[in-house]
């Protein structure tokens, strides 16, 4: 068997500017999570650490050292990453960053959910357990980006199910933490100029503009309406109409 992986990569191109992921099954029965990339193929597995491997025993490497520092911290002991610790950490993060990124395109949101968390953790443990700022700042750099996919995520699943309130709600949500992060750094004016910030500011007018509108909605725009192009009377049975509207619905809620 030849070990030219041209016989594989001929029939699945890459493309410039595009991210082109696919699901196979792998050798062992189970689907795997393949990522097109300019000189390759990267293969991921679907849970787990996306390399199928298991570091001293553990999920990841994450899960091996946050053992290791409850252990710690039950002996009333401190528990500190080397700068190497901290260097094989990044380089595992960006193993779920390949791979939420891919599951994105697939619109697997339960994954992605669950890969972001999964890193917005690892930033949180390498704040706690590295006192060198700039270590620190080498993986909190990427937390606004995190939590836009994050948002992303979780605003995705909620406008599957048609629930545009709430995922407005979780775009604001996320937006704020973001904003939140920069202005608690050494960098607040990075805030204003956030691309994470202005993506998800777009994405919820987006979402906005397509949310369905209630009757009373629809009702007070045609009001609004009415009183532009000065036709008073018509403005004036709107008018009363929401009034009624809205007093049959407070009604409802106290029963």
């Amino acid at each position: 068997m030849s070990l030219d992986l041209n016989t594989v990569l001929k029939d699945w191109p890459h493309e410039p500017g595009m991210i082109k992921v696919r699901k196979v099954t792998g050798l062992d029965g189970r689907e795997k999570l393949q990522l097109r990339i300019d000189l390759g193929v990267l293969q991921m597995e679907m849970t787990g650490r996306p390399d199928g491997l298991r570091p001293h025993g553990c999920d990841s490497l994450l899960s091996y050292h946050q053992n290791r520092a409850q252990l710690a911290e039950a002996s009333g002991d401190n528990y500190e990453l080397t700068p190497e610790e901290c260097s094989e950490l990044q380089q595992e993060g960006i193993q779920y960053y390949h791979r939420y990124v891919s599951l994105f395109q697939l619109s697997d949101y339960a994954g992605v959910i669950r890969d972001t968390q999964r890193n917005l953790d690892l930033f949180s443990f390498v704040d706690e357990h590295s006192q060198r700022e700039e270590i620190v700042w080498n993986f909190q750099q990427f937390r606004p980006y995190v939590l836009m996919m994050n948002t992303r995520a979780k605003a995705s699943l909620l406008l599957h199910e048609g629930k545009f309130a709430d995922a407005m709600r979780e775009i604001e949500q996320g937006r704020d933490t973001i904003i939140e992060f920069f202005q608690q750094s050494n960098f607040p004016e990075l805030a204003t100029k956030s691309s994470e910030v202005a993506f998800l500011e777009e994405w919820l007018e987006e979402v906005s503009a397509k949310r369905p509108r209630s009757k009373l909605e629809i009702m007070e725009r045609e009001m609004e309406t009415a009183i532009g192009k000065e036709l008073y009377e018509r403005a004036a049975e709107l008018r009363d109409a929401i009034k009624q509207l809205k007093a049959n619905g407070q009604t409802a809620e106290k029963r």
